[in-house]
């Protein structure tokens, strides 16, 4: 069976679980060898087991990737394992605060921007580095739709993923020319545990989600990986600075 990611070697953030998890998984069908990050080691390793199980080939390093040491740590054990990084995935990210602007401490919002567009500037750093001396590769970076027409009390997330968008374009037009690729993918509403907990919290909150889409349900993780594993394949050769939503529809409904 021909596999669209041959014997690459990719770096997935944030793999322990959910979304992550699914990439991870989908690249590994496709062929690629993955560094599983995550800062989760449970997690972590049974994304590996899952690899491994498949017939695939996983290495978990334990990853805090608002840490700049251990991303620069992740990717070399990557480069150390398979001799290179082709593609990575930037899906890590954690939201710090809900609620209206005007009641957020400073800590809270620094820490948005932290957790959710530092970060991926920091893993994109290093994973740019590893891919200029291998002649090039892909990134995908995980933004949300809250990103494109703003959220209302979801305000420093929405904000830290619209820059992650900008970031997106602005590095693709920088390394372009050194054969690297750089997109985005923006989820709408996807069934992660996370999100199946809250749903069990607030009934009435998924009936209003899932009318969200045009298909009046809730994405899948995997749907999410196949396009990041399209975005990062050869069959995208000629996409970059792009951002895919993968929302049902929710952007334009």
């Amino acid at each position: 069976m021909t596999t669209i990611l041959s014997n690459k070697v990719g770096l997935v953030t944030g793999a322990g679980g959910g979304i992550g998890r699914a990439i991870a998984l989908t690249m590994a069908r496709e062929g690629a060898h993955v560094l599983v990050a995550d800062f989760s080691e449970e997690g972590g390793r049974e994304t590996v087991a899952l690899i491994e199980g498949g017939g695939g080939q996983a290495l978990f390093v334990k990853t805090d990737v608002t840490d700049e040491e251990q991303v620069r740590l992740a990717v070399e054990a990557a480069v150390q394992r398979w001799g290179r990084l082709d593609i990575a995935c930037n899906n890590a990210a954690l939201s710090r605060g809900h609620g209206p602007i005007h009641e957020f401490d400073r800590k809270t919002f620094d820490d948005t921007l932290t957790y959710c567009l530092t970060n991926t500037w920091l893993c994109m750093k290093h994973e740019i580095n590893a891919m200029l001396a291998a002649g090039g590769g892909a990134i995908v970076n995980i933004s949300s739709n809250a990103s494109l027409k703003g959220q209302a009390y979801n305000t420093a997330y929405a904000s830290a993923k619209a820059g992650v968008n900008v970031l997106t374009k602005s590095s693709a037009a920088e390394y372009g020319a050194q054969n690297i690729r750089i997109n985005a993918v923006s989820p709408g509403v996807i069934r992660t545990p996370g999100v199946e907990r809250y749903f069990t919290e607030q009934p009435e909150i998924a009936k209003q989600l899932q009318r969200n889409s045009v298909f009046n349900r809730l994405g899948e993780p995997q749907e999410i990986a196949e396009a990041v594993v399209f975005l990062c394949s050869e069959r995208a050769s000629f996409i970059t600075g792009q951002l895919l939503s993968v929302d049902g529809g929710g952007a334009i409904k």
